[in-house]
């Protein structure tokens, strides 16, 4: 089932399904909702699953010229989407940008968050070599401004699967689709919003670690299995060690919900019933 949800200068887009306890799954990247199709299905016998579009992304509409998009507004954003499903607090996984989304909302909302699994969130201002994300960025930007949309996503595409499996061989082991194809369709849409406004506040983002260690929502602090030494594996594992938990591991890499559905599906089931 789809439906809007309005958000201060946005309309979003929402897809519903299954039954039981709301698990919100956020997209993150250039990415929407259809990223989680098959991942949905999978759980829809345990969970209401919710994913939504982000605001300025394919379904989702902007009143008005798109500005940056401060990483904060992500995070309200997500919480209006919660809030029309209810009072509850709710389980919410969320991938790469998605996950720094889903700490943010912790932050700012840990009352409507009952578990956040945070798989790769690329902190990369937590890493040792900070400086060098720094200066991919940096470059990601200058090429966008001199070459145009695409050369800057194959600078942060190559930059991103640095040291680990490459994300579009993973996502090479998912069966293809009508519905996958058409999602492809819609993320290439959605890459300009994605570097001209998004990628610099996400890339820059710092959590709020204590604020982060005194909410009483749980927070999972998940890694790829796969993903070797990949910078937002590497992030995730130092947000573990400054929340001081123990760091989950997932099936597959930085997208193991599409390269290993199944066993992802079961195994994010059974970390956020471990609550």
């Amino acid at each position: 089932m789809s439906e809007t949800v309005k958000a201060p200068g946005a309309t979003l887009y929402v897809e519903t399904k299954g039954k039981g306890p709301v698990l919100l799954l956020i997209p993150g990247g250039p990415t929407d909702a259809g990223m989680f199709t098959d991942l949905a299905g999978r759980l829809a016998d345990r969970y209401t699953t919710v994913a939504y579009d982000p605001r300025g992304h394919s379904r989702s509409t902007l009143e008005g010229e798109p500005e940056d998009i401060p990483v904060a507004l992500h995070a309200d954003d997500a919480a209006a989407v919660l809030a029309a499903m209810g009072d509850a607090p709710a389980y919410v996984y969320g991938n790469s940008g998605g996950a720094t989304i889903g700490l943010e909302l912790v932050a700012r909302h840990p009352e409507q968050v009952r578990t956040l699994v945070s798989h790769e969130p690329p902190l990369m201002e937590l890493l040792p070599d900070a400086d060098h994300w720094r200066s991919v960025f940096r470059q990601i930007d200058e090429t966008y401004r001199s070459a145009g949309v695409f050369p800057a996503m194959g600078v942060f595409g190559s930059a991103v699967e640095e040291g680990g499996p490459k994300y579009s061989e993973q996502m090479d082991q998912a069966p293809s689709t009508p519905e996958s194809q058409e999602m492809m369709g819609r993320m290439t849409g959605n890459f300009e919003l994605f570097i001209a406004h998004e990628i610099q506040p996400i890339g820059s983002y710092q959590p709020d670690i204590d604020m982060l260690k005194k909410v009483p929502t749980r927070i999972v602090s998940a890694a790829g299995e796969d993903s070797a030494e990949q910078g937002a594996r590497r992030a995730a594992i130092a947000l573990a060690g400054r929340l001081g938990i123990d760091v989950t591991y997932l099936p597959g890499a930085h997208g193991g919900w599409g390269s290993d559905p199944q066993a992802f599906a079961d195994s994010l089931d059974k970390v956020l019933q471990a609550d």
